[in-house]
């Protein structure tokens, strides 16, 4: 089994390490009692380790920047009713996310390689965008729980061990 890419806007990122994501709930106090309950989420935010890998490494920093770039951008244009960037992997479908940090690491050890580290937060534009994600994620729990089986683990080594 081959592992799935991690999809960035329109950049594929093939050899992604790790994903970590985050939500915060905001906790309200019920009236007139001693009892709180969590609310609606009130932030989300994705961690996304890959290695860049092969003859097109540097296209894809550049386009990873450029996006970046793009996503600050687009902070500004509150008139528009979508404007960020869809993060599709196999933890969640996430619309309107923005490039909050954008990190790249060459090595002597891995000459041929560039460890890239990004984090995106999640930014809703709209009620219909929000909704759209929330959609996308309970349609990618549902075909995952329909395909069954244990998960295999990636076939992807956490060092490359031979230059492309």
């Amino acid at each position: 089994m081959t592992a799935q890419p991690v999809l960035i806007g329109p950049v594929p990122l093939l050899y992604v390490q790790n994903i970590v994501m985050t939500e915060g709930y905001q906790i309200q106090r019920i009236a007139d009692s001693q009892f709180s309950q969590a609310i609606a989420p009130t932030r989300q935010g994705i961690a996304i380790e890959a290695v860049l890998l092969g003859p097109d490494r540097l296209l894809l920093k550049k386009e990873l920047e450029a996006l970046a770039l793009t996503s600050r951008l687009l902070v500004a244009a509150t008139a528009l009713a979508v404007a960020g960037i869809p993060v599709v992997c196999g933890l969640t479908i996430s619309l309107d996310m923005q490039i909050t940090d954008l990190r790249f690491t060459q090595s002597a050890q891995k000459r041929d390689a560039i460890d890239v580290s990004i984090t995106l937060e999640h930014v809703p534009r709209s009620t219909l965008s929000a909704l759209l994600g929330e959609l996308g994620d309970l349609a990618l729990a549902a075909g995952t729980a329909l395909a069954g089986g244990p998960a295999v683990p990636s076939g992807v080594p956490s060092v490359p061990s031979i230059p492309l």
